[in-house]
């Protein structure tokens, strides 16, 4: 039996309880009698939506703890994508140093990485469709690996870009395809919530990984890190290997357990026979015309680049010199940017969770997904805040007495960066849910092609403007191209019939 949707069912998040919200009748009428105790013995209820098959490889019938490991997994595998990039920032001297170039010439490997992770999803995207998510995880993580391990044997500039470039293009999938995951494994009212999990770790790669490395830096070397990496990779295809199943179905025999764990872990072949073609790898580009998907695309990617982006990689330009920082000492700085973020996700989950169910008590129905919208303001307004407290309170600083202030203030601005980024993505998935895959990689493209390209002009805008009256430009970008777009589609979208263009 084909997997049945409700493509008119408002989608969701998680209420207080925890439990679903209800199809509406039609599409639990025409359920067997038999399929109806499937879903009631399996879940409890039938009022799912989507509803699931009555077969155990359908990943909508997994048990909570399988869908929860996997999800992690893939999320592991997403956050080596942005830790990857920034865990040769605190050796970006070493590296000038050691290949004999400038140190803005090492910041283009970081500048690069971030560049190909947000435009090779258009190729792994109709690839992990035909042979599934599995052999696209696995194959990529193992060829990543290998450029890492190119990375530590290069020994001119040139060779190391190319490695990291092949390695970005590499690592990039889950940054994309996480999305996807989560839509075919969750159920619309535990999407939002599982989603989070999922930008949480997109997230936070990016401070951990000059966390992790400053020590690795300053005491064995910048090489090591590359090792490190390498040695991460591979634990990451044995992990997928043995743990992470086959989210990509396209039916099964329901009857059998030995067929579904065989579907799941050991079957690798085409799953899709439609032929490639060059307009499939472009397919995502078309959400352009999407006005809900391209706004708050647009408004997430300029939040990540100024409360993720500029707090991480100005961080060695606006503080080690003038604290006189070690490398170690100068990935600790990136702590407020990690437990901001942690902190964020926790709130942002809960108040979607209190907002929707105050909303569904309010209304006696299920509100609109615009409705979700209204937590992403707090988002904008943190980190709005966070940025201002950064960038002002660097130059009153005095110079070699380093003030926690400006980590303060990286916090914030991570609080609001991870509300904006849950809320936003999850409203783009609703909008499109049939196709999450494609809004995952657009979305993956739009933040990653505004993270590449500000820090080429972060310096000059400081150079010409002053550190703290910046952050009234940066926040004043926030509005034009963030906070007001989101407000046009939240009242006038679903008010005017406007929206996709597809």
């Amino acid at each position: 039996m084909a997997k049945q949707s409700n493509g008119s069912q408002v989608a969701s998040d998680m209420i207080e309880d925890g439990a679903p919200e209800p199809c509406p009748a039609s599409a639990t009428d025409n359920l067997s009698e038999h399929h109806k105790n499937y879903l009631l013995e399996r879940h409890g209820t039938v009022d799912l939506d989507p509803l699931p098959t009555m077969d155990p490889a359908d990943p909508l019938n997994w048990p909570k703890w399988k869908k929860k490991s996997n999800l992690w997994i893939v999320s592991f595998l997403a956050f080596m994508a942005t830790f990857t990039a920034t865990s040769i920032i605190p050796a970006f001297l070493d590296i000038a140093t050691d290949l004999g170039v400038t140190i803005q010439d090492a910041s283009y490997l970081t500048s690069a990485h971030i560049a190909l992770v947000g435009v090779a999803p258009l190729f792994w995207r109709p690839l992990s469709k035909r042979f599934g998510r599995r052999p696209v995880f696995v194959g990529s993580t193992l060829l990543a690996l290998v450029c890492n391990l190119g990375c530590a044997k290069s020994y001119s500039y040139g060779a190391m870009m190319a490695c990291r470039v092949l390695g970005a293009f590499f690592i990039s999938p889950a940054m994309a395809l996480g999305s996807a995951v989560v839509t075919e494994t969750f159920f619309s009212h535990e999407r939002a919530q599982n989603m989070g999990i999922w930008t949480l770790m997109l997230t936070v790669g990016v401070p951990i990984g000059p966390l992790v490395f400053g020590p690795v830096v300053t005491h064995i070397g910048y090489r090591w890190s590359y090792w490190i990496l390498a040695s991460l990779n591979g634990f990451q295809v044995l992990l997928y290997s043995l743990f992470g199943p086959e989210t990509l179905y396209h039916g099964g025999d329901p009857s059998s357990e030995i067929s579904a764990f065989k579907t799941q872990y050991l079957s690798v072949r085409r799953i899709d026979p439609t032929p490639f073609t060059m307009f499939e790898l472009f397919r995502p580009l078309r959400l352009f015309l999407s006005v809900q998907v391209s706004a708050t695309s647009m408004g997430y990617a300029v939040v990540f680049l100024f409360a993720s982006i500029l707090c991480s990689v100005e961080i060695p330009s606006l503080l080690q010199q003038k604290f006189r920082l070690s490398a170690e000492q100068l990935g600790f700085q990136f702590a407020g940017i990690i437990i901001g973020s942690v902190l964020g996700e926790i709130l942002v989950g809960r108040a979607a969770n209190w907002w929707r169910l105050y909303m569904t008590r309010k209304l006696s129905h299920s509100p609109s997904k615009e409705s979700r919208l209204w937590i992403s303001y707090l988002g904008y307004v943190l980190s709005c805040l966070g940025i201002v407290v950064f960038l002002v309170f660097i130059p009153e600083a005095p110079e070699a007495d380093w003030t926690v202030t400006p980590i303060v203030g990286t916090g914030i601005a991570a609080f609001g960066n991870q509300i904006v980024g849950t809320v936003l993505t999850t409203y783009a998935v609703d909008v499109h849910r049939e196709d999450s895959a494609s809004v995952g990689v657009f979305v993956n493209i739009v933040r990653s092609l505004v993270g590449f390209i500000g820090p080429f002009w972060f310096p000059p805008v400081f150079d010409n403007v002053g550190t703290a009256p910046s952050a009234g430009i940066f926040c004043a970008i926030i509005f034009g191209v963030g906070i007001l777009p989101t407000i046009l589609v939240h009242c006038f979208v679903k008010r005017k019939g406007v929206g996709s263009c597809l």
